[in-house]
C-alpha cells in the first residue's frame, strides 16, 4: 500500500478495522512497529512531548493503514472524519494537544490538510502494554454508502 508499513496485527481478540456504512473504523492503535512498542511510559514523567508526539504519529500511521486496508486502499479514503488520541500521562500534564498534533501531522502529510478530521485528545492513566499514546481513527470511504 504505497509506502505505508505493513498492517498492524491485533494484540487481542478484535479486528484492526471494519468498514460499515461507508465509514472505516480503526481499533485503538498504539505506536508499534513489527508488533513491538517503540516507546513506553507516562507522558510528562517518562516520555517528553516531542517523543510522545512522534509516537502518536506512529500510532496514527498504524490506524491509517488499518482503515485503508478495510477500505480497499489508501486511494479509497475520501477523508478522515474523527480521531481520538489517548495519552497516558502524569498527573497534572496538560499539553495533550501538542502530543495529538503528532498524529494530525501524519494524516496531513499522507492525505493533505483537507483530509484532517475532528479530534479529541484525552489524558488517561494507562494504556495497553504501557504505551504512551493510542489512536482511533474513522474515515469516510469513496463510493460507499
Amino acid at each position: 500500500m504505497s509506502d505505508l508499513p505493513a498492517s498492524p496485527v491485533p494484540q487481542g481478540r478484535y479486528a484492526a478495522a471494519v468498514l460499515v456504512g461507508g465509514l472505516a473504523y480503526s481499533a485503538g492503535m498504539t505506536p508499534r512497529r513489527d508488533g513491538v512498542l517503540t516507546v513506553v511510559g507516562l507522558v510528562g514523567e517518562d516520555v517528553d512531548v516531542p517523543t510522545a508526539a512522534a509516537a502518536a504519529g506512529v500510532a496514527a500511521t498504524n490506524a491509517l493503514v488499518a482503515v485503508a486496508e478495510a477500505a480497499g486502499g489508501l486511494d479509497r479514503i475520501a477523508r478522515c472524519v474523527r480521531m481520538t488520541v489517548y495519552i497516558a500521562c502524569a498527573e497534572g500534564f496538560t499539553a495533550l494537544s501538542a502530543v495529538a498534533d503528532g498524529a494530525s501531522d501524519v494524516l496531513a502529510e499522507r492525505l493533505g490538510e483537507h483530509a484532517l478530521p475532528v479530534r479529541a485528545a484525552v489524558g488517561v492513566r494507562a494504556l495497553p502494554g504501557g504505551a504512551p499514546v493510542e489512536v482511533e481513527l474513522t474515515a469516510a470511504v469513496k463510493g460507499e454508502t
